[in-house]
């Protein structure tokens, strides 16, 4: 998938984020206690728009965890803030 295509879905980009947010046990373990979610619960919903956005949010509120998965996507952080609020919408 090419970055022009992970910009034109918000969705899969978000999903690209959660896979990468979930590669990292500290982080997981961080997304998981800050926003409240059981694996379980995650597991379940994790393509849905609300969970996604989420997941976003999270990497917004650590900016150097924002830009690490920018980086490791290969799209500016900026994509992932817009993913966010098409998500949300």
């Amino acid at each position: 998938m090419s970055r022009a295509d992970t910009r034109a879905d918000p969705a899969t980009l978000a999903l690209l984020a959660l896979g990468w947010t979930l590669g990292e046990p500290d982080r997981a373990e961080r997304l998981l206690a800050l926003t409240g979610l059981e694996p379980d619960e995650l597991r379940r919903c994790a393509g849905a728009p609300p969970m996604l956005a989420a997941v976003l949010s999270f990497l917004e509120s650590h900016e150097p965890d924002l830009v690490a998965c920018a980086d490791a996507l290969e799209v500016p952080p900026d994509a992932l803030v817009a993913a966010r609020q098409e998500l949300e919408r």
